[in-house]
């Protein structure tokens, strides 16, 4: 990859029933200090609907079963590199944790929360609009 190329990645927004109403998956990021939502790199050759099912069961043991796309996101990475990430709103579909770590240094932590809860948790504000844009759809 050149300096100038674009990053691909996917993700999504993962929801389940709670007691309150729809809860929300966040992932923290010990490295970043951040709270975000599951999302990662594309590996070669992969759709962005693979890999978003990937990192969301990688990061967090959950299997996502996408619904529709939701607006994707562009912004530049930490190495600053433009990146784009696609994403999806999924439902939780079981907990499976992966039977090895497969990266140990990339998620520390992963919360259930209400939507009104992760949009005061979430470290970016794209992440942030990207949530008022998901609820909306819900209600």
């Amino acid at each position: 990859m050149t300096g100038d190329e674009e990053v691909r990645a996917a993700g999504a927004i993962v929801e389940r029933p709670g007691d309150a109403g729809p809860e929300i998956l966040l992932i923290h990021r010990d490295r970043y200090d951040d709270w975000s939502f599951p999302k990662g790199k594309l590996d070669p050759g992969e759709s962005f609907e693979d890999a978003a099912r990937r990192e969301v069961w990688e990061e967090t043991g959950v299997h996502a079963e996408l619904e529709q796309e939701l607006p994707s996101v562009r912004y530049e990475d930490h190495k600053g590199r433009p990146k784009l990430v696609r994403y999806w709103r999924a439902r939780a579909a079981g907990y499976d944790p992966p039977s090895e770590v497969v990266d140990p240094g990339e998620v520390d932590a992963q919360l259930w929360c209400s939507p009104a809860e992760a949009h005061e948790l979430l470290s970016y504000e794209h992440d942030r609009a990207l949530l008022d844009r998901f609820t909306e759809t819900t209600t």
